[in-house]
C-alpha cells in the first residue's frame, strides 16, 4: 500500500512539473538538435507502444546503444525492443534489428508500457515509474553495466529511501564494479553482483581505411566548448618541435562545427586548414573533422589522441577506442562519469589543459595505451536467456 500512495505522489509530482515545463519544452521542440527527440518523448509524436517483443533494453545516448552490440549478438534468437533519450542513440538503435522508441515521459509511461517480459536498463538511467510499471505489469527488470560515481553518491545516498523504492524492483544489478556494488548495496539493493563493464565487450573496428600522412598525427577527439583553443595553442607550441605534425580536430557536437573552425582560424592562421567535407583527406596541418562517425577511422592512423570532454567538467569520454588503436592518450582530469572505463586503459596521460603541448613532447617517449581488462560477457547473456524468477 506504501508503495501505491507513493507512486500516486510520483505521478502528481511529474504532472505538475510537465505543466510548468511545457512552454519550454514547445520552444526547444522546434531546434534542430530536439526537433525529433522532445516531440516523441513529451507529446507521443511518432513514438506509438512497443508491439509485443521478448527483452526490452533502454539506454541513454550513443555510448550506451553502441555498447550493448555484443550482447544483441549473443540473443539473435530473441525479438528486440530499444527505447533511447537521444537522437545519436536513436540513430545508433536503427542499426539494430529491433523495435526503436524515445522512452516517454514518466508520466505517459502509464499509458505507454504495456506487458514486458524483460527490461534491461542500461548504466544510471534510474526513471522510477519505468522500474516501478515494468516490474508491476510482469516483467523483470535488470539493471545492466550499473554505476554510481564516487561523486554523485552523497546525493544518491541523501535519497537512499527513494532508491531502496526504485531498485525493490530490480531482480538483478550487474554492476561494473567491487565499488559500484558497494554503493548500491548501501542504497538497499539486493541481488548484485559484478561482472565489469560492458562496452569492454564492444567490437571496436574501423569502417575504412583512411591513408595515413607523413609525420605525427595528433587527434583531437570529442572535444567540447573551452578545451579547443587550448588544444590549438599547445600544438602550435609541439609544431615548432615537430614541424611535420598534424592536428585534426573532432568537436563533439556538430553544431559547433562553424564555431569551431572559426576559432582555428583565429588561433592557427598562419598554418593550413582544411575541412574535412571538403576533400576527406588529410593534407593541411589543420583539419577540422566536420563529419559524425569518422573517430575510429581516425583512431586508427592516429599516434596521439587527445580526449576531451575532461579538461572542462563534462566527465570524460570512452577511453577504451583510442586505446584499442594504440593511440597514446592524453586526456584531462575531469573524468568523473568516465573513471571506471580508465582504470582498465594503462599509459593515460592525465593533465590540464596548460600542461598539453608538455604531454605532447612527452608522448614522443610514452608507450601507447591499451585496454588490460575483460567483462564476464556469458553470465550475462546466461541470465537474460533464462525465465523470470518468482
Amino acid at each position: 500500500m506504501r508503495n501505491v500512495f507513493f507512486d500516486l505522489f510520483y505521478t502528481v509530482s511529474a504532472a505538475f512539473l510537465y505543466v510548468i515545463a511545457l512552454p519550454l519544452l514547445l520552444i526547444f521542440s522546434l531546434k534542430k538538435k530536439y526537433r525529433d527527440s522532445l516531440p516523441a518523448r513529451f507529446f507521443g509524436w511518432k513514438n506509438p507502444p512497443f508491439a509485443p517483443h521478448d527483452i526490452w533494453f533502454h539506454v541513454c545516448s550513443l555510448g550506451e546503444a553502441k555498447a550493448i552490440a555484443p550482447i544483441l549478438e549473443g540473443l539473435e534468437n530473441r525479438s528486440v525492443a530499444i527505447s533511447v533519450i537521444t537522437h545519436t542513440g536513436f540513430e545508433a538503435a536503427l542499426k539494430y534489428r529491433a523495435q526503436v522508441r524515445y522512452l516517454p515521459y514518466e508520466l505517459w509511461l502509464w499509458f505507454w508500457i504495456r506487458a514486458p517480459k524483460t527490461v534491461v536498463v542500461l548504466e544510471a538511467e534510474f526513471w522510477y515509474l519505468l522500474f516501478r510499471l515494468a516490474h508491476t505489469r510482469g516483467g523483470r527488470v535488470i539493471a545492466l553495466n550499473a554505476r554510481i560515481s564516487e561523486r554523485s553518491f552523497p546525493k544518491y545516498f541523501r535519497m537512499r529511501w527513494f532508491y531502496r523504492l526504485l531498485l525493490e524492483n530490480c531482480e538483478r544489478i550487474f554492476c561494473q564494479s567491487s565499488e559500484d556494488m558497494a554503493r548500491f548495496i548501501a542504497l538497499g539493493a539486493r541481488n548484485v553482483e559484478v561482472v565489469g563493464n560492458i562496452k569492454l565487450a564492444q567490437k571496436i573496428v574501423a569502417s575504412r581505411d583512411i591513408p595515413k600522412p607523413e609525420g605525427t598525427l595528433i587527434v583531437a577527439a570529442s572535444t567540447h566548448e573551452g578545451e579547443e583553443e587550448k588544444i590549438l595553442e599547445a600544438f602550435l607550441a609541439y609544431k615548432k618541435r615537430n614541424k611535420d605534425a598534424k592536428l585534426l580536430v573532432v568537436p563533439r557536437h556538430p553544431e559547433r562545427f562553424v564555431k569551431v573552425g572559426e576559432l582555428i582560424g583565429r588561433v592557427c592562421g598562419e598554418l593550413s586548414l582544411s575541412r574535412w567535407s571538403d576533400s576527406r583527406e588529410i593534407h593541411a596541418d589543420i583539419t577540422l573533422i566536420d563529419a559524425m562517425g569518422e573517430l575510429n577511422n581516425l583512431y586508427a592512423i592516429s599516434d596521439v589522441a587527445i580526449l576531451g570532454g575532461a579538461f572542462v567538467p563534462i566527465g570524460g569520454h570512452n577511453p577504451l577506442e583510442p586505446a584499442h588503436f594504440g593511440c597514446k592518450i592524453i586526456t584531462g582530469k575531469e573524468i568523473f562519469l568516465q573513471r571506471e572505463l580508465f582504470k582498465y586503459v594503462s599509459h593515460v596521460q592525465f593533465v590540464t589543459m596548460e600542461s598539453i603541448a608538455e604531454a605532447l613532447v612527452h608522448s614522443e617517449h610514452y608507450p601507447p595505451s591499451q585496454v588490460n581488462e575483460t567483462i564476464d560477457l556469458e553470465r550475462v547473456l546466461q541470465f537474460l536467456k533464462t525465465e523470470k524468477t518468482e
